[in-house]
């Protein structure tokens, strides 16, 4: 709904095709907010793990072929990028920065050869479970997709 006063438009940021989707039964928001923590808690946990950078860390860093000067602006990278997709309003933002990241991490272990089920399509996983989250939890989502 807009607004006029004095011949000037004031949009609300209510556009019908958001608001004509309609808004899905509780247990659907909450199951999609269960997905969502899965990979949430992950990103979580290995965020937290490249800041404090214990040995297994700087071994495993090191064993993919990086060194290990990266680990504490990737783990930066990581919380900042998760940040950005626990806040409604930019969800979807750090959604897309997730999927590139997790993108990375895809092509780190087909370079290194690495197992495939286990480790190249374990960030493929961490997507699906972003996005199928966001998606349960997110109307907008929805709707581009609908």
């Amino acid at each position: 709904m807009n607004t006029t006063i004095d011949n000037v438009t004031i949009d609300n940021g209510t556009s019908s095709t958001a608001s004509s989707i309609p808004s899905s039964p509780r247990w659907v928001r909450w199951t999609g907010r269960v997905v969502s923590a899965v990979p949430v808690l992950f990103l979580t946990l290995d965020g937290i793990g490249k800041l404090a950078m214990p040995a297994p860390v700087k071994e495993g860093t090191e064993s993919l072929g990086y060194s290990t000067s990266v680990i504490v602006p990737l783990g930066i990278v990581t919380l900042a990028c998760l940040a950005l997709h626990l806040y409604r309003r930019t969800a979807v933002l750090g959604a897309v920065l997730l999927t590139g990241y997790l993108g990375g991490a895809v092509a780190t272990h087909v370079r290194v050869g690495s197992p495939v089920f286990s480790h190249i399509l374990f960030p493929v996983y961490l997507g699906i479970f972003i996005w199928l989250g966001l998606y349960l939890r997110d109307r907008r989502v929805r709707g581009l997709l609908s």
